[in-house]
C-alpha cells in the first residue's frame, strides 16, 4: 500500500511525535511511503534556528534521521515557509534557515503525492 503523510503541526506538538511514529510504522511494514509534506505549522519542523531544550523531543532531528535512514522524501510548502519566516520570496535556491534535509516543494507536489497514494495521512 502507499501512503503519503501531511504534517501540520509544530515540532512541539505532540501530534508530530505521532507523525514520525505513523511515519516509521508505515516504512517498517513494508508499505510504501511516498513523501511527508510539511504545511501550515508544520513547516517549522524544518527550521535550522529553531531551538527546543534538550530534555524535550527533538522532531526536527527525527525527521532528519528518518529520512536519512529510509530516504523518505521530506516536502516543505513554499508558501507556508515563507510566512513562518523560513524562506523569503526573493531566495531562489539558498534556503539558509531550512534544514538541507528538507526539500522547498509547493503544492503541487501535495497534489501529486497525494493522487499516487492509496491513502493520505494528515496530523
Amino acid at each position: 500500500m502507499k501512503f503519503a503523510l501531511m504534517v501540520t503541526t509544530k515540532p512541539t506538538d505532540p501530534k508530530t511525535v505521532t507523525a514520525i511514529n505513523i511515519a516509521n510504522s508505515i516504512v517498517a511494514q513494508d508499505h510504501e511511503l511516498l513523501g511527508v509534506f510539511f504545511y501550515q505549522e508544520g513547516v517549522l519542523n524544518a527550521s535550522e534556528y529553531l531551538c527546543i531544550p534538550n530534555d524535550e523531543y527533538q522532531a526536527t532531528r527525527k525527521w532528519i534521521m528518518f529520512t536519512q535512514s529510509t530516504t523518505v522524501p521530506l516536502h516543505l510548502c513554499s508558501t507556508a515557509a515563507e510566512k513562518h519566516g523560513l524562506i523569503e520570496e526573493t531566495e531562489q535556491e539558498d534556503f539558509e534557515h531550512v534544514s538541507p534535509a528538507f526539500q522547498v516543494s509547493g503544492l503541487g507536489q501535495l497534489v501529486e503525492l497525494s493522487s499516487q497514494a492509496d491513502k493520505v495521512i494528515k496530523l
